[in-house]
């Protein structure tokens, strides 16, 4: 049966068989990112599905081609999280038995999603190449079906649904960016748009610290990565699938990499300019948007998940106001005597500068009625604005010194 998918017919089959789970997905135009980029750019936001994520997709369509028999047995993956909560959700619609194996590393929240959906959940491994090691043993002892989260071309076919919806919505589609951890989206994306239409350009964009694709386009053979990381966990993947390989190589246009701290700035853009969460690996499509040297295009990235715990959504937060000079920290030396901290606060006040902490370190001199260190971490509204406040105190006298901000 996998040989006869990934064709048109098996993609019309998968979009109305897909539809019974997922939730409709509307282009979301982005004038905050067209006028950043000189494109119109529009969102595909598959982190509003039920499950957080276009995983459910693959999973579902997927649960549908397999005999009562081997859903019967029970059914196994390995997932960083959201093919995890995909396939739960999509054996609990069967009333299969579903046992997820995830990394120890995977967000807490993923995680209790997943037993939220009955599934059985076991923690193996620090990355999903061992998580998928450890799920294939499991399936061979218990005679579980094993359904791999990216390199079956069933679920490839699933997800490519995806631009079924992007086309008839844009027929006019220039560019489409998709998100690549072991290739199943970019997979099921390309080789149907390019069905469609052969003209639209399908970039595939991977974190620069788990960049399996590439690696493995620029051998001409699927490559293993020794290591990978990054902060965008869904993506974490050591070995792109090998059954894929060859469609992605054939129907690819290209591959854009993106730094983690290219993630954290576009983090703080969709929150702030389109009030979602988008979680890093879903990300990875709006950070490559400057990264495209191309204009008056049509691009559509889609926003592949939405699943981030709110430790690591405030860390990434924290992170972005950092990078982007919107928190900074000073260290000065100042006379241990009355007054000087009044001083010093009222030359930040009118500079509209808003002090979040303070640290007084005594101990910087031998002499303290000489020099005591004042570590001043604070908000401003950009590098304009801090720039202008490190210069009004230089102006008074001091000599301000940028340090680590720790939060």
């Amino acid at each position: 049966m996998e040989e006869q998918m990934l064709t048109l017919e098996r993609f019309e089959e998968a979009a109305e068989i897909v539809k019974q789970v997922t939730l409709e997905t509307k282009l979301i135009f982005s004038e905050f990112l067209s006028e950043q980029t000189g494109n119109r750019i529009y969102l595909k936001p598959e982190n509003m599905q039920y499950t957080g994520a276009y995983k459910l997709r693959g999973a579902y369509y997927k649960m549908s081609t397999l005999s009562p028999e081997e859903r019967a047995k029970g059914l196994i993956t390995a997932s960083a999280g959201n093919h995890a909560q995909g396939v739960a959700y999509a054996a609990k619609c069967y009333g299969s038995k579903a046992t997820i194996v995830m990394p120890t590393t995977t967000p807490l929240m993923k995680v209790n999603r997943t037993k939220g959906y009955g599934a059985e959940v076991v923690l193996h491994g620090d990355v999903y190449d061992e998580a998928c090691a450890k799920a294939y043993e499991l399936a061979k002892e218990h005679g579980y079906t094993f359904i791999h989260p990216f390199d079956d071309l069933a679920v490839a076919t699933g997800q490519g649904t995806i631009a079924m919806e992007i086309v008839k919505e844009l027929p006019l589609v220039d560019y489409i960016l998709v998100p690549i951890g072991g290739g199943g989206l970019a997979t099921g994306v390309s080789v149907l748009a390019k069905l469609l239409n052969p003209k639209i350009k399908v970039i595939g964009v991977e974190p620069a610290g788990a960049n399996c694709m590439q690696a493995s386009l620029a051998a001409d053979k699927v490559t293993t990565l020794p290591t990978v990381n990054t902060i965008a966990d869904g993506t974490a993947v050591k070995t792109p699938g090998s059954r894929l390989f060859p469609y992605i190589r054939e129907n690819l246009d290209d591959i854009i990499t993106v730094e983690d701290r290219e993630l954290v700035v576009a983090f703080l853009d969709m929150v702030e300019n389109h009030k979602m969460v988008v979680e890093n690996s879903g990300l990875l499509t709006v950070a490559a948007l400057k990264h495209l040297e191309v204009r008056d295009k049509k691009v559509v990235s889609i926003l592949s998940g939405g699943n981030m715990d709110v430790i690591t959504m405030s860390s990434v937060v924290q992170q972005g106001l950092i990078m982007r000079d919107r928190i900074f920290t000073v260290s000065v030396l100042l006379p241990d005597k009355p007054g000087e901290l009044c001083r010093i606060s009222g030359v930040i006040a009118d500079m509209d500068g808003n002090v979040i902490k303070l640290e007084h370190n005594q101990f910087v001199s031998i002499n303290r009625n000489a020099a005591v260190e004042l570590r001043i971490t604070m908000e401003a509204f950009g590098t304009d604005h801090k720039n202008r406040i490190i210069e009004s105190l230089e102006k008074e006298g001091y000599q301000p010194k940028l340090s680590p901000t720790v939060i």
